[in-house]
């Protein structure tokens, strides 16, 4: 889902200010196949 990729970001921008003993969990769901239109639209805009 669209939204799990605002906690990958997020965890992204996270880890280099971490020490190397923590962790990130991040949990993903949904099954994207109904986001595929509109990034499709979306990606259609930007190119």
């Amino acid at each position: 889902a669209l939204e799990s990729a605002h906690a990958i970001a997020y965890a992204l921008k996270l880890a280099p200010t971490m020490s190397a003993d923590q962790i990130i969990i991040v949990n993903l769901s949904g099954r994207g196949d109904k986001d595929v239109e509109q990034i499709y639209n979306i990606s259609k805009k930007l190119l």
